[in-house]
């Protein structure tokens, strides 16, 4: 008798999600608590793991649908063996790396991209090479974009699957390899077809295509959106000197990295910057509920981390408590985390304050907008010499903006300005981060 593999519980309000991508083509054999499918929601992705060990029978679901929490998408039979895919299988196998028109909601690959060709219907496993035909919607469009055959790529992901990073690598590598585009090769053993001929787009031709929201950038539209109609949004701008932050890690990096095994980075100083002024002026670190301000004695800092499907922001927890090194530490992990793909909804669940570090990308100023129902975020950007006045001399200087938005309803304008001066303050002189001055 057949298992039902179910949507799992997906976190608090979160009632549904969107099934990104089958791990697990119908006729494959799985383990107990093997990944089976990703599904996409709000917030993060999710793996849905199999219930008990045997073979995937039937995908009851496809890509792109929409899947409420307890809902079946899938069937393991315990005493089956594995073998050829069932032909009744109401879903496309990722055999293609295309779909046909009004298959799901995933656009498929257009223009002059080929999809490879579909295994062998009696094939009973497959090479590791076949993974790379199972691609996430990032990595579709990446193909897409970059005109790469994805069967020629090696993938670098989980379970050998393709990232956007391997489509761009491979894109670089055949960029500087060969000084003429050739067609992907046919895989072996295909049977021999007419040699497609190359279109070049022609001189001033007009493209477009159409990309469906994946659930995480909805989110990200919805919570900024209402952020500005509720919030009484306001940014105040100051500059900081990073020279003696900067001399502080040349200093001290190779001390720090041997003894903690992570790089010092300006994120611990910021944080703990943060933490700092935020005793002074708490309603930074507070949030409206209802007709009552909530003031918390803590700091949950939410970082915002560049991830392949969006932006995300885990929660460095109680980061007024913690080391340099165990903020760098956390830090890190989130950012490789969200690479992978495998943050988990538990890290992005509250958060009382939010940083955001636009710089890494070449930010000069930026106003960056509240997570609510937080009322504060620090937007950092980068380094940039320029001249400034010290003691009436005119030098040039390694300087930073930074931007505080804040919700007015909450925060005055003086105290904005305060927790700013603050923060600049202990960048400049990080003895005070020691002294808690």
């Amino acid at each position: 008798m057949a298992t039902d593999v179910e949507v799992p519980a997906l976190g608090e309000s979160i009632t549904e999600g969107t099934l990104a991508q089958w791990l697990k083509k119908p006729g494959e054999a799985v383990a107990a608590d093997e990944p089976i499918a990703s599904l996409e929601t709000d917030k993060v992705s999710v793996e849905v793991p199999s219930p008990v060990a045997g073979v995937l029978t039937e995908q009851v679901v496809a890509e792109g649908d929409t899947v409420a929490v307890g809902a079946v998408i899938a069937r393991i039979d315990a005493n089956a063996t594995a073998g050829a895919a069932p032909q009744s299988s109401p879903v496309q196998t990722p055999s293609s790396v295309t779909n046909p028109a009004g298959a799901g909601e995933t656009p498929a690959l257009r223009g002059d991209q080929h999809a490879p060709e579909p295994a062998s219907a009696g094939a009973e496993t497959s090479s590791p090479d076949d993974a790379i035909t199972t691609l996430s919607p990032a990595v579709r469009r990446a193909v897409l974009e970059y005109h790469v055959d994805p069967s020629s790529i090696r993938g670098t992901g989980r379970d050998g699957r393709l990232t956007k990073d391997d489509v761009i690598a491979a894109a670089q590598a055949q960029k500087s390899s060969a000084p003429q585009a050739k067609a992907p090769a046919a895989p072996a053993g295909a049977p021999s077809a007419p040699a497609p001929q190359a279109k070049a787009p022609a001189a001033g031709e007009r493209r477009e295509e159409r990309v469906k929201m994946t659930r995480l950038r909805q989110t990200v539209a919805r919570r900024l959106k209402e952020a500005q109609n509720t919030a009484a949004l306001l940014t105040t701008f100051n500059d900081v000197d990073m020279t003696a932050v900067i001399d502080a890690r040349a200093r001290y990096k190779d001390l720090f990295e041997k003894k903690h095994g992570i790089r010092l980075g300006f994120m611990g100083f910021f944080v703990k910057a943060c933490a700092l002024a935020a005793k002074d002026v708490p309603s930074v670190n507070g949030s409206i509920e209802g007709d009552e301000i909530v003031y918390h004695d803590y700091l949950d800092v939410s970082v915002a981390v560049s991830a392949p499907k969006g932006l995300v922001v885990p929660v460095v927890r109680n980061a007024d408590r913690m080391s340099f090194a165990e903020i760098e530490k956390t830090i890190a992990d989130f950012g490789k985390r969200a690479k992978e793909g495998t943050l988990g909804i538990e890290d992005m669940q509250g958060g009382t304050f939010t940083i955001s570090n636009g710089g890494v990308f070449g930010s000069l100023l930026s106003t960056p907008i509240i997570n609510p129902p937080q009322s504060a975020v620090l937007g950092m950007h980068r380094i940039e010499e320029r001249p400034v006045v010290i003691k009436g001399q005119i030098v040039a200087r390694p300087m930073m903006y930074l931007a505080l938005s804040y919700d007015h309803r909450l925060i005055d304008g003086r105290e904005a300005v305060t927790f700013l001066v603050r923060v600049k303050e202990a960048i400049e002189d990080p003895t005070r981060l020691l002294i808690d001055l």
